[in-house]
């Protein structure tokens, strides 16, 4: 996973992350680096942004032009991000709700405990998981 897939798939799910005293059975768990390598919106986007932010590199303009090409194309990721984000906690929120959870938390912010809810997320966002081996 490259640099800028972390950065975008951390700030995506950084809102489902918490700490609490709540029993294990009560804190669903989702692994967010897993959904965001098996959903194709997320890679979709990612690619694109990639291949958008190469072009800009690679033109011929002012750095002028550039810098603010490349701020346009960052407020775009940050509009992409919370429309992703969006998407990930409604469909946490509903398997939180069909499973009476009281919090739920990303699999990186957890050393242990919990209830694994990945694929319940995963279910409701049609993702399904991908051929390749993971990283």
């Amino acid at each position: 996973m490259n640099a800028r897939t972390v950065v975008i798939a951390g700030a995506l799910l950084c809102g489902l992350g918490g700490c609490s005293t709540l029993n294990h059975g009560s804190v669903g768990v989702v692994d967010t680096e897993r959904l965001t390598r098996n959903w194709p919106k997320f890679q979709n986007y990612n690619n694109q942004f990639s291949a958008d932010m190469a072009a800009i590199d690679a033109s011929r303009v002012p750095n002028k032009q550039k810098a603010s090409e490349a701020q346009a194309l960052q407020a775009r990721m940050a509009q992409a991000q919370v429309e992703l984000a969006g998407e990930i906690k409604d469909a946490a929120k509903q398997v939180a709700d069909r499973d009476h959870l009281q919090l739920i938390v990303t699999h990186q912010f957890v050393g242990y405990g919990g209830t694994d809810i990945t694929r319940d997320v995963e279910k409701i966002m049609n993702i399904t998981e991908s051929a390749s081996p993971s990283p």
